[in-house]
């Protein structure tokens, strides 16, 4: 009875130490959004390894004042905490070392120009989709980042059952390797963001009339001064720079009013392609009659 009601405390505890966390990055995301604007990867797994680690502690805190007899409890070579520095600091190592790492590795890319980090596209509401945990700059599933996050995962829902299994062991006895489940996964995030090519980023395209709008970053001409080529449809469209945004402006090709694919090419490097789909313009409500409008009044 008292462990099912302490597994019980231990869930509660989880969620009043995740949930107003969850809440508030939802309204206000900024906490684990990267220079671009985006919600990043690493900082939210990082964030959520710490979450995780408090809440065990704190709950393992708390049996051991109350049903595990008070701080001799926690001592003796197979105490509650015995194995916090041999499992537990390394799978929240990993995720941190990849957090720092890549900070570094991005910020002197993006100086170096060897990277662009463009704007995101606005949302609506000011809070970030979760696709963008899994996804690269120009909103397409990346397989390194897919990988981190749901390996991530899973090693969380392990720990997370385990210990809701046997509050009264402690930390749950996890083999030591299990730390390579973050460790290797953190490792090739860092690695991706090394290596990925600093090739041309579409996010949003826009078009007013016969001009056509297209927002992104890694725009910027080669050294031999030559411009970023946009092409719609495979038709290339002679476009102009804004210096102040970097985005390109240029005049659609006759009958292109429909739905097109915009690719843009830069110092030889080709952007994915963006599919455009116009909107249908919105019909405001006809207004009521004179007399419907009177007897309302």
């Amino acid at each position: 009875m008292a462990s099912a009601l302490f597994t019980l405390f231990a869930l509660a505890l989880l969620a009043a130490v995740a949930v107003p966390i969850g809440l508030r990055l939802r309204r206000a995301p900024g906490f684990v959004t990267g220079r671009d604007g985006r919600l990043s990867t690493s900082t939210t797994v990082a964030l959520a390894w710490t979450v995780i680690l408090v809440w065990l502690l704190l709950a393992i805190l708390a049996y051991g004042l109350t049903a595990g007899g008070g701080a001799g409890w926690f001592r003796g070579e197979h105490g509650p905490l015995s194995s916090l520095t041999t499992v537990y600091l390394p799978l929240l190592g990993g995720p941190y070392v990849a957090l720092i790492a890549a900070k570094a590795v991005v910020g002197i890319r993006v100086e170096n120009g060897t990277m662009a980090k463009p704007a995101p596209r606005p949302t609506a509401d000011g809070r970030r989709p979760l696709r963008e945990l899994i996804a690269n700059d120009a909103g397409r599933t990346d397989l390194v980042d897919l990988q981190y996050v749901a390996l991530s995962a899973v090693t969380m829902l392990y720990v997370v059952l385990f210990f809701l299994s046997d509050v009264g062991a402690g930390l749950p006895k996890l083999p030591e390797e299990i730390w390579a489940l973050t460790g290797a996964p953190a490792g090739a995030y860092l690695v991706n963001k090394m290596a990925t090519r600093a090739n041309p980023v579409i996010t949003h395209v826009t078009v007013s009339g016969a001009t056509l709008t297209v927002a992104g970053g890694g725009f910027t001409p080669d050294p031999s001064g030559t411009p970023a080529r946009v092409t719609v449809d495979d038709t290339a469209v002679a476009t102009t720079s804004d210096p102040l945004t970097g985005s390109l402006t240029g005049t659609l090709p006759q009958g292109a009013a429909g739905p097109f694919t915009v690719v843009v090419t830069s110092r030889g490097l080709r952007s994915d392609p963006y599919h455009y789909e116009p909107t249908a313009p919105k019909i405001p409500a006809p207004a009521p009659p004179a007399a419907d409008r009177d007897s309302a009044s």
